[in-house]
């Protein structure tokens, strides 16, 4: 890798060319095929320019181009749903209410981060704020989803703790709440850490931008901070690779500057307001390449710019080198002719360079000079769209091994309450405080449950009413996917979903970050065409259309191959945000209820790689009525007020739930599981009743006058319903039938809970 860039710096820097070089040498380095180059070769009708190659290896790239997953995409469902969508903007989004849009975009960060986090995780934050924006919205708040290798390691503890900081640093300082999200670790994660970034934004339906150039002779402008040579090659070559030596890759990680970020923002803003800005797109991937010919070939125009006249922070630069450079804070505008020194007096004022580079034309063309010369001329159309790539697919050879693992010969423990004490103290379930106490999470002051109290995080949209509002998730659980991808995918799905329901709202809208190895093996590539193809099934299930979405390939090293890793966002809609509930058990005297199953289901388990370091089995089942159900007596139960709590199961199963709801709430329970309450093959298997992670549960709360309402709505909707217990005391005590399994106070879990992933990181 490193080879290839510093091949791509001779051949197209300051040195002179060899009389032996060929362009298709230079194809070859910036990660193009010898096909590739043919076909660019015959769009052209000639070789390509230096210029022209550079600017085809980006926007054909996977990062950019998605030749290998793009077909497999528009499988997902965009149609369902009782909502009104836009897509195939910078982001997507849905109608909350008539005349108001919520937007959001999951996008990934992963290999920056891996070689850089600090500035890999805050530039991936600036990159998926932009986004937003450039859809018209305000940015409201940022979710993340994260993946490290094990904190014993001390280098994923420095890439850990740089990722945090990094999201802290970017995102606090652009003034952005930071209030949902999740973390997980295992050593799968060591060589190529996951760093999944999610941004909200409002706006109102006469707000809406569009990335789509408009209008023959209108301005094509440049707004932002200058172009460097940070970032070269990012999309190219680093994020559609193996990472092998990472550590001399950082010349492709981008550089950040969140001042600049936030000034862009509101400079933005206030150009949309006045009606003079046609068209917009942040220069993420790609940077002007990405901008340019799919802004043109969106709007089936052509464009002429001048980089000479591009902002520039470093002497001598080159045109391709202006072409692929992903310098940070920087969008490309479309104004109408005649309004450009109006636009420009507004991010004059906030400090940015706003400058003409180029018109609209109506050829169709891309022409790009450096001054009077030409160095690039390119159908808008033909690079805009990469060509599609048929991959071979096949099912890995060590499913059938996990698969088939005999799970019934495994030892119970010795003691259940010390075996629950160790599952809390692992970084996947202990409390993520450390991570987001460094996130400001109430600017704006639209944040009405915060992150680490619920299953979801619930936003007020004060601008549009008091009450309404939104909540928002991320949630997957990689080790179901490498397990089985299509099933692990679809709970993902549901355990979304069902986080939203834990606080009262429908599930409306999904955005993805499909995090994946290498798709020219064909089994990496399997998984990766299984998990959509389970996203996809599960959406419709739901009735919930994805919106926007991300695909990261190429996250392997020599070393490691990460768990295949359908991250999934999440937006739910509320119509009242006084009527949501959090995980925390509230009043002495309260009935523990549970609505679901228990089931013998240790595969894929928290228990199962804690206890015997195993990752095998078949993940939990996946029943969609009996999920529907669960769901929506949750949901309504809130909205009627008859609920006080609610708390999904999942990793770590039911004994870590009752424990999560015991800590919160700073109060014990006496629990003591019916026997109508499990299935016969749970008999016996007492690890599996507290421990295994059977989905579609969700414990709550209810006063006992209340149970009977909570009994009639969970029979309407044909939702198992089961009386666990009392909340009160100082202990949490769990039996089954009477016989005692765990006895532990709460204080004393909540000490381990609390401290066990401070512990790690700080080491």
């Amino acid at each position: 890798m490193v080879r290839l860039l510093l091949f791509i710096i001779a051949r197209f820097g300051k040195g002179a060319k060899s009389v032996t070089e060929t362009m298709l040498e230079k194809a070859l380095a910036l990660g193009m095929s010898e096909e590739e180059f043919r076909q660019v070769c015959e769009i052209l009708g000639r070789q390509p320019t230096d210029t022209e190659l550079a600017m085809f290896s980006v926007e054909w790239s996977e990062h950019c181009g998605y030749g290998r997953s793009r077909q497999w995409l528009r499988l997902l469902p965009r149609d369902v749903g009782k909502y009104r969508v836009t897509v195939g903007g910078d982001a997507g989004g849905i109608e909350v209410k008539q005349g108001l849009w919520v937007l959001f975009k999951m996008e990934s960060h992963n290999h920056p981060s891996q070689i850089e986090p600090k500035s890999g995780a805050a530039t991936g934050i600036g990159g998926i704020v932009r986004d937003i924006l450039a859809m018209g919205a305000r940015p409201i708040a940022l979710v993340d989803t994260l993946r490290f290798g094990n904190l014993s390691d001390p280098k994923a503890r420095y890439i850990f703790t740089g990722v945090v900081e990094g999201i802290a640093w970017y995102g606090n300082c652009i003034g952005l709440a930071t209030v949902a999200g999740e973390v997980g670790f295992n050593d799968c994660y060591k060589t190529n850490c996951l760093v999944g970034v999610m941004c909200v934004g409002v706006a109102k339906e006469n707000e809406l931008m569009t990335s789509a150039a408009k209008g023959v002779g209108n301005a094509v402008v440049y707004v932002g901070n200058a172009t460097g040579r940070d970032g070269i090659g990012g999309c190219s070559v680093l994020a559609s690779k193996e990472i092998r030596e990472e550590l001399e890759m950082r010349p492709t990680v981008q550089l950040g500057d969140p001042f600049a970020e936030k000034c862009l923002i509101e400079a933005c803003l206030e150009a949309y307001r006045r009606g003079a800005v046609v068209a917009v797109k942040d220069m993420g991937a790609a940077g002007l390449t990405c901008t340019t010919v799919e802004m043109a070939a969106a709007g089936g125009v052509g464009m002429v710019v001048d980089l000479s006249l591009v902002p520039k922070r470093e002497q001598n630069m080159q045109p391709w080198e202006v072409m692929m450079s992903e310098s940070q804070e920087r969008m490309l505008l479309i104004v109408e002719k005649g309004r450009e020194e109006e636009v420009k007096s507004i991010f004059e004022k906030w400090g940015l360079h706003c400058v003409v580079i180029g018109r609209l034309t109506s050829d169709g063309l891309v022409r790009i000079y450096d001054g009077e010369q030409l160095v690039a001329e390119i159908p808008a159309k033909a690079i805009a769209e990469a060509p599609l790539k048929n991959l071979p697919l096949r099912e890995p050879d060590y499913l059938k091994e996990v698969r088939r693992f005999d799970l019934s010969g495994l030892p119970e423990p010795d003691d259940y309450t010390e075996a629950l004490l160790h599952l809390l103290s692992s970084p996947n379930i202990a409390s993520k405080v450390w991570v987001y106490q460094q996130y400001d999470h109430m600017v704006q002051v639209n944040t009405v449950v915060p992150p680490g109290v619920a299953d979801a995080a619930v936003l007020r949209l004060k601008d549009w009413d008091e009450k309404f509002g939104i909540a928002v998730t991320a949630d997957c659980n990689s080790l179901y996917c490498f397990l089985d991808p299509y099933l692990g995918a679809q709970l993902a799905v549901a355990e979304a979903a069902r986080n939203l329901s834990c606080v009262g709202a429908e599930p409306a809208g999904v955005t993805d970050c499909l995090c994946f190895g290498n798709p020219d093996k064909p089994d990496r590539y399997w998984q990766f065409v299984e998990s959509v193809k389970g996203i996809a099934d599960a959406c419709r299930e739901l009735g919930v259309p994805v919106v926007s979405g991300n695909v990261s390939f190429y996250n392997e090293s020599d070393v490691s191959v990460i768990h295949p890793s359908p991250l999934i966002g999440m937006v739910g809609v509320m119509e009242d945000v006084s009527f949501h509930t959090t995980m925390a058990f509230k009043d002495e005297g309260d009935l523990i209820v549970l609505l679901g199953r228990c089931r013998n289901e240790l595969g894929g388990s928290e228990y199962l790689r804690w206890r015997f370091g195993l990752e095998v089995g078949e993940p939990p089942m996946l029943n969609w009525c009996l999920e529907k159900s669960v769901q929506s007596v949750c949901r309504e139960g809130i909205r009627r007020a008859i609920l006080k709590s609610a708390h999904d199961c999942s990793e770590g199963g039911l004994a870590v739930c009752l424990a999560e709801c015991c800590i919160l709430g700073e109060v014990g329970a006496q629990v003591d599981i019916p026997e109508e309450a499990i299935g016969d093959d749970l008999k016996g298997r007492f690890s599996a009743l507290l421990f295994g992670e059977t989905a579609s549960r969700i414990v709550v709360t209810v006063a006992p006058s209340d149970l009977k309402a909570l009994q009639e709505l969970a029979a309407a909707h044909q939702c198992p319903l089961f009386v666990l217990g009392r909340v009160g005391g100082s202990e949490l005590q769990i039996a089954f039938a009477g016989q005692e399994l765990v006895r532990e106070t709460v204080a004393h879990l909540k000490a381990v809970w609390a401290a066990a992933l401070a512990q790690q990181a700080e080491v």
